[in-house]
Parts: C-alpha cells; structure tokens; sequence
C-alpha cells in the first residue's frame, strides 16, 4: 500500500491509516468529507464523515476500475456499490461538529432513511426491524457533543459493529454492540456513498484517492 496523506475536514483530522473497533486488521483513509444540509437556504453542517477500507479492497477494486478518472469514479454508482458491497471490510467514523446533538435522535435519523429506502426495495424484514431497533439501541441516552464521534465497522459477512467515541480517536476495542444483518450493514454505508448520498464531498474524495490507489494496483 502505497503512503496515504490525513485528510482535514472542517478541522477534523482522519489519519490515513486506524484499526476500527471490531477488527484485527488496518484500514486505509479511502476519502472523508463534511455532511450537512439545506435549512432556510444555508448549508449548515453537521459531521466531517472518513471511509476507510482494508487493503484487500484496492486488489478487489482494481480489476474493474483501474484506468478509469475521478471524474468518471466519482459519476459511477457501480462504484460506490462495489465498494459498499465488497467483500472487504469496510469502517465509517462520524465525528460531529457544531451543535451537540441527541444521539438518540441522531440513531433515529439515520435508521428513518434507510427503512424507508430497504421498504421500497422490498428487502425489509421482521430481521431487518430487530437490527434497527438493536441499533438504536445503542445510542439510548447518549449525547454527541462536537467532537465526539459514531464509528461503524462492516464486515463482509454482514456484521456491523458500532462504538462511540468521545472525541476524534478510534477505539481498538469498546464495542457497544455487534448486529449481525447483512442488509442493514451495507445500507448504512450506501446511505453515505450510494445514489442517495448524505455526504457528496466524501464521495469526491474517494475517488480522487482510489484513483491514484487502484492505478499502482
């Protein structure tokens, strides 16, 4: 694996390589970008959000995108979908900014979007229903101040492990929960890569970085 920079965010620091809570192996800074929204016309933002994978990824990716321009990954959805997909190990880390948020409203949030979107694929089960209510579970009486972080692993198998952090680090270990749904695992994921993205800047990132990454390959 060729040197990776950090990336800055809104003046959070991703490094270029961590070992994610629920993993025995490095991941390398794929991208990171800020998510935010319109409100009363202004952007406001929320979160500086960094993708991170294991190296296998760049072996699996490059067969079918090595070649290709940023610009032409970053118009991809293929892409983005082999990536969230892939049989690698993923690791999203959520590091909050501006003002402190509930967690359980922030759980709640993110699990709106994504039921909604499994519904309408018809992929949402009683299975589905228990891992939304396993991962809001998680963040009951939580509070996510700026700084503080939300950091999901995803495995390959469908497992995701989340762990919260109180500020920018990532914990090796400290898991609070590890929820076994494969659709579930790879829906949090689309919901920041995938066609209806939260975080386009994230997706920019990425493949500016992959193709530099997938060309060495």
């Amino acid at each position: 694996m060729a040197m990776l920079e950090e990336v800055i965010v809104e003046g959070v620091v991703f490094p270029p390589v961590v070992r994610p809570p629920g993993s025995n192996r490095t991941h390398f800074l794929a991208g990171a970008g800020v998510r935010g929204l319109e409100i009363d016309g202004n952007f406001v933002k929320f979160a500086a959000i960094g993708i991170y994978l294991e190296d296998a990824a760049v072996l699996a990716l490059s067969s079918k995108w090595s070649g290709k321009t940023a610009d032409e990954l970053a118009a991809d959805a293929a892409f983005f979908r082999d990536i969230y997909t892939g049989e690698f190990e993923k690791f999203t880390r959520v590091t909050f900014i501006g003002r402190p948020l509930d967690a359980k409203d922030f759980a709640g949030k993110v699990m709106e979007s994504r039921v909604e979107y499994l519904k309408s694929a018809c992929t949402y089960t009683d299975a589905e229903a228990a891992a939304v209510d396993e991962f809001k579970a998680v963040f009951k009486g939580q509070t996510l101040p700026p700084g503080a972080s939300a950091l999901f692993t995803h495995s390959p198998a469908g497992v995701i492990t989340v762990a919260v952090s109180e500020d920018s680090s990532v914990p090796e270990t400290g898991a609070r929960a590890a929820i076994e749904n494969k659709v579930l695992c790879e829906a949090v994921m689309e919901s920041i890569i995938g066609e209806r993205i939260v975080s386009p800047a994230t997706k920019l990132s990425i493949a500016t970085r992959a193709r530099e990454l997938l060309n060495r390959a």
